[in-house]
């Protein structure tokens, strides 16, 4: 796609400026109880070797029998991804040899793929750009086993867990032209997964992994020559080892030299990717259709049953948020990157002021779970504790810096926050005599700011931050400014 180049995107090299493209193979594990084609438990953390039926561990005359569930997933994904979903598909071997791939083969899905074409609306914080990553397909396959090389100084050791737990590979074009862009993107890609319940996610466990096609250009030149960078299993690492591998290419092309086409891993302790072998083209795997399975077949009535039970998925419920509850593009992107959060904000906002709800949310709460290293999952501050400070704010029996005394108090101790309000004496003085005896005694006391402040109305912020001191942060910072204003004669 040879949109026209953006210069802030370029990377400036020795002899001038180069494009960097970037195309993404995420590979998703498949949310489901049991394998692809086994009935083998996918739980994660078992003992080594503990969830290996036969047809796992290739055993002589076992056959693969497809699991629906695995299907109904990558139905939803597709779904989930605005994408044409084929009615027919077929399953193929691709072949080569790992010791942690008992069959010597992996089953997979090569020209006739479940998914074909589809999109990603990504939002670029960096830029505040908005992109389209087309999507050229998603498959269905199974995992290898994992060879383990730290347990013994000369053997190493494979655990067949993982065999055959289903994957969905989700292929985007080269449309990406940053390391911002590519993080933005799986970013996007593992929200959409999540809110639609087929793929937790989680990268620490492995189950979700990036493989990254990077190569450098000539701004308006055809594509260059392509690596790819294994298995990344962190959006940070991701960023990291395009910026590398961009410039280690461009540094070899103004050298003179040229790109090798190979497979490269990244060493996120070395912060540099390394050479694992030549990049093997299609034919050297032998793909033939997988004579064990008939094709996979499926009407268009299943698939439109599957999408009436879809989520309201991030984009939906974005510019629900921005509607409903007049929110910024910005704010509402916030809320709605994890779905927990989403549903936290709906019910602080239910009856209250949205935007107030979302800044308490993002400002304050998000900003002490950060502190504190946990995420809405694990917060001390119910969705109801946080509508109560809110009422109290817009009710005039709190100000917004007794407000977060309260939140503090609140999100260490717990307690309901009408009450703690009453208890603790932190309503906010809104009896005008009250506040007006505190104003008094410091224009008696300061006649020569009294004086500054008639020159120089700014001053008018020292004669608050004195008021507020002597009643405790409790005066209402409404009344308060009337007050001061009329008293010192400011318009």
């Amino acid at each position: 796609m040879n949109a026209p180049v953006n210069p802030k995107k370029l990377i400036k090299g020795a002899t001038g400026d180069w494009e960097i493209v970037i195309g993404m193979e995420i590979h998703a594990q498949v949310t489901s109880q049991a394998k692809l084609f086994s009935g083998a438990s996918t739980a994660f953390g078992g003992d080594p070797n503990s969830h290996v039926s036969l047809v796992d561990a290739a055993m002589p005359g076992m056959l693969p029998v497809i699991n629906e569930e695995c299907v109904r997933q990558a139905i939803r994904t597709g779904l989930g991804l605005k994408a044409e979903i084929n009615l027919r598909s077929t399953f193929d071997r691709k072949n080569y040899f790992y010791p942690d791939l008992p069959q010597g083969y992996q089953i997979s899905q090569y020209k006739s793929p479940i998914v074909g074409e589809g999109e990603v609306i990504v939002d670029v914080p960096e830029t505040g750009e908005t992109i389209t990553v087309r999507i050229e397909r998603l498959h269905l396959e199974q995992d290898a086993g994992k060879s383990i090389h730290d347990l013994h100084p000369t053997m190493s050791f494979v655990d067949l867990n993982r065999s055959g737990v289903a994957l969905m590979e989700i292929v985007s074009k080269p449309d990406l032209r940053s390391s911002d862009e590519a993080r933005a993107y799986v970013t996007k890609l593992r929200t959409i997964l999540r809110y639609l319940g087929t793929c937790d996610g989680d990268m620490d466990k492995g189950n979700l992994r990036a493989d990254v096609n990077v190569s450098v250009r000539r701004p308006g030149d055809e594509l260059g020559t392509r690596c790819e960078i294994k298995n990344v299993n962190s959006i940070r690492f991701i960023g990291q080892a395009i910026e590398y591998e961009a410039r280690r290419q461009i540094a070899i092309l103004e050298d003179g030299g040229t790109i090798d086409q190979e497979t490269r891993l990244y060493d996120p302790g070395k912060g540099e990717t390394r050479s694992m072998r030549s990049k093997e083209e299609a034919h050297d795997y032998r793909y033939f259709p997988d004579p064990d399975l008939l094709p996979l077949e499926f009407d268009q009535a299943y698939v439109d049953d599957l999408a009436k039970g879809l989520p309201e998925l991030p984009d939906e419920k974005k510019a629900r948020f921005m509607a409903d509850y007049g929110l910024s593009p910005y704010d509402a992107s916030v809320l709605v990157a994890e779905r927990a959060s989403a549903d936290f904000f709906e019910e602080v906002a239910k009856g209250r002021d949205g935007k107030a709800a979302a800044n308490w949310i993002i400002n304050e709460l998000f900003g002490r779970l950060n502190k504190e290293g946990k995420d809405i999952a694990e917060t001390p501050v119910s969705a109801a504790q946080l509508g109560a400070i809110i009422e109290l704010i817009g009710e005039n029996v709190i100000s917004g810096k007794i407000a977060k005394d309260l939140f503090e108090i609140v999100f260490t101790e717990g307690g309901d926050p009408r009450e703690l309000v009453e208890q603790r004496g932190m309503k906010q003085v809104t009896d005008t005599g009250a506040i007006e005896k505190a104003v008094d005694e410091i224009i008696a006391a300061n006649p020569d700011k009294v004086e500054q402040a008639k020159a120089k109305p700014t001053l008018l912020g020292w004669f608050v931050g004195q008021t507020m001191k002597a009643t405790g942060g409790k005066a209402n910072p409404q009344a308060l400014n009337e007050i001061l204003k009329r008293k010192l004669g400011i318009e």
